[in-house]
């Protein structure tokens, strides 16, 4: 059988990498294009400085930095190595930076990658350039180090040659040709290369051509500083003109500045300067072959010079002999960008990705194309993770903007953008804001996290005896002890939680019950009023999304989903026919969660139809009237508390807030936010996709399986289901024995003095008094079981505990 004709734009990192991954699986007919030579493109590969720095907050990230070094690393090219394993350094001269480092150690822990905290003199004896008396400490990871991106860009070139690929420079792809909404070859000026699968890979050039088939691929080309000194003395003899460096690389991140050897010279990455966004109009008339650098602007740097020196004492006998503003590729998010455009079939994308994840990046794309979907879960890199408000011209500036500014900044898990604030609201915004709402960001939603009128609450219960332990200054930013007492209420009296940011679609027509029967696990033929908690899986059974439907007529669904990556797959998986339409009626619709013992005592005089237990029993749907308003209720309840939510289109929103308001004063309601809601899903053992699992992880791993129907016909992922081994490790809850020690999520979990697992979330239970956290763990793991979470070099004792921690049979929510 013929495999596909395959061509990849751009012969950068990431266009041969993909060349190499997509040959050695077999597909060989593979076609390289590039507007430059080879492999000095022009591109952002021809310039790129080579550090290589594994560990990220990203496990993701992470895994494609580690597989792109060992990569490299086995690559063989005639002039030399392709990846020189220093390994890195990253330096501390501020209290905050030393506890960055704590944390950053942590995620190497977590995710697998060798590293170790230094004392001063440490970091001296490795890199005796740096001035011990300047820095507290730093990190140390030895299998980081140097990636000669021009020569591990030929070797695998070369690889993807010898089976057959075809690199062909000065081939400026002018158009993408298409019929019958598929890819059907590029243009150049040479004429039309026939293709079945088209892949842009290339680098910040990749949003311009991605417009010319109706894409937006969300980037913006950023300069960014590069310079070199002239000789230093203390680095005559020391390397040689082949291995080139053998001092660790070098972050010092508290002024923005990074440092690599170059022989005798050091080079000095620096980004301390302002953004530089890039009008690609002006490079596209550029006479260079290399106008990916462009010329250096020494008022820029002299800052970084100053700060280097500091560090770096021995810089002071040099000067910066050269320099340039190369040109990288920046995203809102700061994550790669990765996938099918879903309106022309075979057109698929690979950009904003640097050469620390470029190999990593290569092997996940090819995965995806060849297999239907990559082994590394990618949900953070997709194409289509973006709101609709993220694809704007402005947007996309703005925050890129801020991700160049931030790159090395300590950025809190809570800490979000202040940029482009107040685009997505509820219809209940202004009566948060009166009482006093601290609003966190997602999607472009605000959403409250608590609210400052439950001050007096809190003191209240503080009164009462009920304990609100302090927090470290790390834990405390962005967040607040009124959490504790919205949380407590919630399971003593009644509380008001806005649910409107919850991802809401409409799927209707005669095929709507048969596409959700194929794209979920769970069985969907119920009767009308029905809600069903299930998942979509991808083609490993992989959990891709956990959705909660409701069937509100025959052929008319509401999907409670997670965002836009699960609007993108029901859409390429709708039938030719019409028999299915897809809404997002998330924007035209709002939810309020009304949950605890006293929910049914306040909603119930607003409603002509039963609201008793037998009259509306758990897991079902209403479509009824509060007052005068109309309304979906849903008896769900993502706290684990009597309750429902409650649906209403956006014009009635307003009036709905106030009349369950108005209802509620005789019960003492109030309303809460996101903390208090985290920390009572996991008192119940709720899981959050994306952050708990994610396509990595099986059901049965992740105690899903409930939700899984195995004798059903087939839906994507259940052959993966039938043939897979079981899992090595499983998610659990674990509970703390300090009521005072509290993690945010990420921080390795040891067993036996081993690190065994990570963290994925956590939070404090007002229930119990301690905090809760999920973890993966050993399979073997069982209840009982005593484990280790370092936190910033803490260890604090906790105990893997049976699920759900509080309320396990379920009492509080049939009631």
């Amino acid at each position: 059988m013929a495999h596909p004709k395959v061509v990849v734009i751009g012969a950068g990192i990431v266009g041969t990498s993909l060349a190499d991954e997509i040959t050695s699986r077999g597909w060989t007919d593979v076609t390289v294009l590039d507007r430059g030579p080879l492999f000095a493109t022009g591109g952002s590969t021809s310039h790129a400085p080579g550090l290589v720095f594994q560990t990220n907050s990203s496990k993701t990230m992470t895994e494609f930095a580690r597989y792109t070094t060992e990569k490299f690393l086995a690559l063989d090219h005639p002039e030399g190595w392709a990846f020189n394993p220093v390994g890195g350094l990253e330096v501390a001269t501020t209290p905050q930076r030393w506890r960055d480092l704590h944390r950053k150690a942590g995620w190497a822990q977590s995710w697998g990658i060798e590293g170790r905290l230094l004392e001063p003199a440490e970091c001296a004896a490795l890199h005796p350039l740096v001035d011990a008396d300047r820095i507290l400490g730093g990190f140390h990871t030895p299998t980081d180090g140097l990636a000669k991106a021009l020569r591990a860009a030929a070797a695998q070139a070369r690889l993807a040659t010898a089976r057959g690929a075809r690199f062909r420079a000065h081939q400026e792809v002018l158009g993408i040709v298409q019929r019958g909404g598929r890819v059907a070859g590029v243009e150049t000026a040479d004429g039309i290369i026939e293709a079945d699968i088209v892949v842009c890979a290339a680098g910040f050039w990749g949003a311009e051509l991605a417009k010319r088939v109706g894409l937006v691929v969300p980037l913006v080309p950023m300069a960014h500083q590069y310079a070199k000194t002239g000789r230093i003395a203390a680095l005559d003899g020391r390397n040689s003109a082949l291995n080139e460096a053998s001092l660790p690389i070098l972050r010092h991140q508290d002024q923005d500045l990074y440092f690599r050897e170059h022989r005798d010279r050091i080079g000095i990455g620096y980004y301390g300067h302002n953004p530089m966004p890039v009008d690609l109009s002006t490079l596209a008339t550029a006479s260079t072959e290399m106008p990916s650098m462009l010329a250096f602007t020494e008022e820029d740097f002299a800052p970084a010079w100053r700060e280097s020196m500091e560090l770096l004492p021995a810089l002071g006998d040099s000067k910066v002999e050269e320099g340039f503003n190369g040109i990288f590729s920046f995203t809102p998010d700061g994550f790669s960008i990765m996938g099918e455009h879903r309106d022309l079939e075979g057109f698929w994308v690979a950009e904003a990705v640097w050469v620390t994840h470029s190999a990593g990046v290569a092997k996940a794309t090819a995965e995806w194309i060849i297999d239907g979907a990559p082994q590394t879960d990618v949900h953070e890199c997709d194409l289509y993770r973006f709101e609709d408000v993220a694809r704007s011209d402005r947007f996309i500036l703005e925050t890129s903007s801020q991700a160049f500014v931030e790159v090395y900044d300590i950025i809190h898990p809570h800490q979000y953008r202040t940029a482009l604030r107040g685009l997505r609201t509820s219809p209940f915004y202004p009566q948060q804001q009166q009482l006093g709402a601290y609003f966190f960001e997602g999607g472009g939603w605000e959403r409250p996290a608590w609210y400052e009128a439950n001050a007096e609450l809190a003191q209240r219960l503080r009164d009462q005896g009920v304990p609100f332990p302090e927090r470290d200054e790390w834990s405390g930013n962005f967040w607040s002890p009124i959490s504790i007492a919205e949380a407590r209420w919630t399971r003593e009296r009644v509380a008001m939680y806005d649910m409107t940011p919850l991802t809401r679609y409409e799927i209707a027509g005669s095929g709507a019950l048969e596409l959700l029967q194929r794209l979920t696990t769970n069985n969907l033929d119920k009767s009308v009023g029905s809600v069903t908690y299930t998942l979509m899986l991808d083609e490993n059974g992989g959990v891709r999304s956990d959705l909660t439907v409701a069937r509100l007529a025959p052929e008319r669904f509401q999907v409670g989903a997670n965002g836009p990556l699960d609007f993108d797959w029901f859409s390429r998986h709708l039938p030719d026919d019409g028999s299915v339409t897809l809404r997002d009626i998330t924007g035209g619709t709002c939810c309020i969660g009304v949950w605890g013992p006293a929910a049914r005592d306040m909603v119930q005089p607003l409603c002509s139809d039963d609201l008793s237990h037998q009259g509306f029993k758990y897991f079902r749907a209403l479509q009824t009237y509060l007052g005068a308003i109309p309304v979906t209720m849903m008896r769900v309840s993502y706290v684990g508390e009597l309750g429902w939510e409650i649906y209403t289109t956006a014009e009635y929103g307003s009036a709905l807030w106030d009349l369950l308001w108005t209802a509620g004063h005789a019960h003492e309601v109030i309303a809460a936010g996101r903390i208090a809601f985290n920390s009572l899903r996991i008192e119940k053992g709720y899981r959050g996709w994306g952050t708990d699992m994610t396509a990595e992880h099986l059901p049965a791993a992740a105690g899903l399986d409930f939700a899984v129907r195995m004798a059903k016909d087939d839906f994507v992922g259940k052959k993966a289901l039938e043939q897979a081994r079981p899992p090595a490790k499983i998610l659990r809850s674990i509970v703390f024995d300090s009521p005072t020690a509290v993690v945010l999520g990420k921080e390795p979990v040891y067993v036996d003095g081993a690190c065994a697992g990570y963290v994925t979330s956590a939070g404090y239970s007002a229930t119990i008094g301690h905090s809760i956290a999920y973890a993966w763990l050993p399979a073997a793991t069982v209840p009982g079981d005593a484990v280790e979470v370092e936190y910033l070099g803490t260890r604090y004792t906790a105990i893997v505990h049976t699920e759900p921690v509080v309320d396990p049979d379920m009492s509080r929510i049939r009631r």
